[in-house]
């Protein structure tokens, strides 16, 4: 696999589509089933964050999802051109606090760094840019 790409509306429906793609692009890749699924969730998570927040309420907008591999690794490059927003600078989660003692947010991003072997972000010419890549099976 070379590049793939996938553009969704800002719309939660949308999701199983995305599951698709990244099924497609992971059985292409021969990740196995549980990778698969982990990687399913990370990329879901960071989606449907944007689906949610990146457009205020009631705007059409879109986000687009392109997959590449590179360097022994798959790159997933998640873009919108939504309010800026920077998941990366949030700091983790503390996981070691009870639900009722945590503030609210923070654990999609962490679930995201937990799953990926590395998570970027840039704001490019008014397009927030979320970049994650994962090494590929036999690639320690």
């Amino acid at each position: 696999m070379n590049y793939k790409t996938l553009t969704l509306p800002n719309d939660v429906q949308e999701v199983p589509r995305l599951g698709e793609f990244i099924d497609l692009v992971c059985e292409e890749l021969h990740f196995d089933m549980s990778t698969t699924l982990q990687l399913n969730l990370a990329i879901e998570e960071a989606v449907v964050n944007v689906m949610n927040y990146a457009y205020p309420a009631g705007t059409a907008g879109t986000v687009s999802i392109e997959a590449r591999t590179a360097d022994a690794s798959v790159v997933f490059v998640i873009s919108d051109k939504g309010t800026p927003f920077d998941p990366t600078a949030k700091e983790d989660a503390d996981t070691t606090l009870s639900a009722e003692e945590r503030s609210i947010g923070g654990l999609g991003i962490h679930l995201v760094r937990q799953i990926m072997d590395s998570v970027s972000y840039e704001r490019r010419d008014g397009t927030n840019v979320l970049t994650l890549s994962k090494k590929l099976p036999n690639n320690p």
